[in-house]
């Protein structure tokens, strides 16, 4: 046998969460062994008694483990029960690869990814597809491309394939996953989002793209799937938005009280003004609501208020020019201008303002 296959056999477990399997499960599995893969763990995502007899009959392979929820918790709780038990029963192990059990992953491939962990210990490889294939099926197609365009955008980060299954995983980043957010499908993209936050390289080794049967035994959902993977982003929107009320509110009621005064410089006090009341509720609506930042961080605020103060001077400055030479409503205008601030902002207080990078526990 192939050395390097003999290390991959060793060094590599092998994850595959499961609901409502079919027989393809058994196929895989057995394909694994056969293949020379020592450390299996699949884990029963609170399947219907229709598959126990799939579960049951994979218990008595001795490579192969069996975890059971007693009901469905979602495909991120289902990986972060597997890597637990790998992380108490396989510390000799370099990594583990997660694979779907619908059939979707050869056996080549599994092993590709693991030979590039190997070659690779401190990145997350992706086993990528390529969408661009004729044989893939609409939902598939859409609900991959509308993620990953999104992902780019928000994140900069160039993924071919954001919804892969097949992933190779260091030992020590599965450990830190265990606290990454995400009970669904969400949790594959948190993953990809935590590379940011611990500086792991993101490797990608292209694979064979199978659908069987149009991939009807998918549960993945293009609209609901895809809201929940960008839940952050959308609470984001939502924080955004009120405080986007409230400043624009306070803006017109200040705009005709100053211009009274000082009808040079009403817009931009007016901005100042309406800014720092409405951002008071916006910091604390996105550090407690949309990214979660409940680990001490005092330096948050002023990183935070640094943000909001270029922001601030580019729309009073962008606002102000702009009724100046083309005059019309300052309000309408105000809104196209700071609709396109909130998506930089969005991005900036993402990665830099509540970015865990910064966190008082880490420096």
């Amino acid at each position: 046998m192939n050395e390097d296959k003999v290390d991959v056999f060793n060094n590599i477990s092998v994850l595959i969460p499961a609901f409502n399997p079919d027989k393809k499960l058994t196929v895989l599995v057995e394909d694994l062994i056969k293949a020379g893969f020592q450390n299996i763990s699949v884990v029963d995502d609170g399947s219907s008694e229709e598959c126990r007899s799939i579960f049951n009959h994979l218990k008595l392979k001795k490579q192969c483990h069996v975890l059971v929820h007693a009901v469905n918790m979602g495909k991120g709780v289902a990986l972060k029960s597997g890597f637990n038990y790998f992380l108490n029963n396989c510390s000799g192990c370099i990594g583990i690869v997660t694979a779907d059990a619908d059939g979707q992953h050869n056996i080549s491939d599994i092993i590709k990814v693991s030979q590039r962990l190997i070659e690779n210990p401190h990145k997350l490889i992706l086993g990528s597809r390529n969408f661009s294939e004729s044989n893939i099926p609409f939902r598939s197609r859409f609900g991959n491309i509308l993620t990953r365009k999104l992902f780019g955008f928000l994140t900069g980060l160039k993924i071919s394939d954001t919804q892969t299954g097949l992933r190779a995983i260091s030992y020590n980043f599965a450990y830190k996953l265990m606290s990454v957010h995400g009970d669904r499908f969400e949790y594959e993209t948190n993953m990809l989002l935590e590379c940011r936050n611990q500086d792991i390289e993101i490797d990608e080794v292209f694979i064979d793209t199978i659908y069987i049967e149009e991939n009807k035994s998918s549960h993945f959902n293009p609209l609901i799937d895809s809201m929940k993977i960008y839940g952050v982003f959308l609470k984001f929107m939502s924080s955004s938005f009120l405080s986007f009320i409230l400043d624009i509110f306070l803006f017109s009621m200040f705009t005709k009280l100053f211009y009274r005064f000082t009808p040079e410089y009403f817009i931009i006090i007016s901005t100042i003004v309406a800014r720092i009341i409405s951002s008071l509720f916006n910091y604390n609506a996105n550090k407690n609501a949309v990214f979660n930042h409940k680990t001490p961080d005092r330096l948050a605020i002023y990183r935070y208020y640094v943000l909001c103060s270029v922001l601030m001077l580019m729309s009073g400055l962008s606002v102000s020019a702009t009724w100046f030479v083309f005059k019309g409503s300052q309000i309408f205008i105000k809104v196209i201008i700071d609709g396109v601030l909130s998506v930089m902002s969005f991005k900036v207080q993402k990665e830099w303002v509540f970015s865990k990078k910064y966190d008082l526990e880490s420096l």
